[in-house]
């Protein structure tokens, strides 16, 4: 009699019920759908059985803290990205700091969400270990509610509505970072990234003094200047601007290969040049061109006479010097500059201008 007793009971607690009772909390309804779906909750621990404890408190606290951390280093790094000087000087100028700025308050911003979503997931969040079988077939009507009733309640479990402290923190330290990731992309609306950018003016710039323009001269390492006779037929050096610090690191995207061609190549360069409406850039049997290369920034200086062509050794692109140096082999995907020339009244070469294409890789290499 016991026994039977004891099964119509545990008939009636198998007994469906209506999911779609308003009398119904989230839980009750999480809890007929995890019988339904045959889950076993084999540990459920709430951290803080009796809410609004000093521990709870103090750990709710904390949370918020690392959310503000994180809002002040976004903020921080949008002030930086947007205000603090960028472009780069000689010496030891607040630029220097730039890109370390940017990565350290980055780096505070993504350490301070990591951290506070850490804690609140394991000091603030119930603790459930469940066991589910894999069951076949679509769902119906009741499992779609009982699903949307198990994430609401997941939503409620998080303690947001009863600690208010908790959203407002993780709000002010998320906006700043979603504005982080759209600053690269609205920046150049902030400010023309290409104004007077130095990325665009080498050491081979004409220089205007009292109303006169002077040009630079192309010179050896040690600062004398190259007259024609002194680069023999199918040879090529090495030549930087005639200008202060022209041969160091604060010119270092200057340094330029002159090359004395052979007449029935210079002529077909020269042909190859006025295609490209650079009629006036070769002087008689020379040309120059940048000596960094557009992959990586390694020096393409390897001549190859015989074929003209140009080898960077660090990843073998290479470039053909009699078709304005376009790329013909590896991966670079840019030819290289061509520098203007001349001869100036003391048969000394000149540079007409400063470079009319970017020098080297960056943002403008793509494929």
């Amino acid at each position: 009699m016991s026994t039977h007793t004891e099964t119509k009971a545990h008939s009636a607690e198998q007994e469906p019920i209506d999911v779609h009772d308003p009398r119904l909390t989230n839980w009750d309804v999480l809890r007929e759908g995890a019988r339904r779906d045959d889950i076993e909750i084999v540990h459920y621990e709430p951290p803080f059985p009796v809410p609004g404890t000093k521990a709870e408190r103090r750990l709710v606290r904390v949370v918020a803290g690392f959310f503000l951390i994180t809002g002040l280093a976004a903020t921080a790094f949008l002030a930086v990205y947007i205000w603090w000087p960028w472009e780069h000087e000689a010496g030891n100028g607040a630029d220097k700091f730039y890109t370390p700025l940017l990565g350290l308050t980055l780096g505070i911003a993504l350490l301070g969400i990591g951290f506070g979503i850490l804690t609140w997931g394991k000091k603030l969040i119930p603790h459930e270990v469940a066991i589910q079988g894999r069951h076949d077939g679509g769902s119906p009507a009741d499992d779609r509610k009982i699903t949307g009733s198990t994430l609401t309640y997941m939503v409620d479990e998080l303690g947001v509505k009863r600690r208010p402290l908790l959203g407002i923190s993780l709000l002010a330290g998320l906006a700043p970072v979603a504005a982080v990731a759209a600053a690269p992309l609205v920046g150049g609306l902030i400010k023309n990234p290409h104004t007077n950018n130095q990325m665009f003016t080498t050491g081979w710039a004409p220089v205007e003094e009292g109303g006169t323009t002077h040009l630079i001269r192309l010179t050896h390492s040690d600062g004398t200047p190259i007259r024609p006779e002194d680069v023999s037929v199918g040879g090529q050096i090495t030549v930087f601007p005639g200008i202060p610090g022209g041969a160091t690191n604060k010119h270092a995207d200057s340094p330029t290969l002159l090359i004395h061609l052979r007449a029935d190549d210079a002529q077909l360069a020269a042909e190859n040049n006025a295609r490209e409406d650079k009629a006036d850039y070769m002087w008689g049997n020379y040309i120059a061109y940048s000596k960094i290369c557009t992959h990586a920034g390694c020096p393409a200086s390897l001549y190859e006479q015989q074929t003209n062509r140009l080898l960077c050794p660090c990843h073998q692109s290479q470039f053909l010097i009699t078709d304005n140096a376009q790329p013909i082999f590896g991966p670079a995907s840019r030819r290289l500059p061509q520098l203007p020339i001349s001869v100036d009244e003391e048969g000394f070469f000149v540079a007409t201008s400063d470079f009319k294409e970017t020098v080297g890789p960056d943002f403008w290499e793509r494929p």
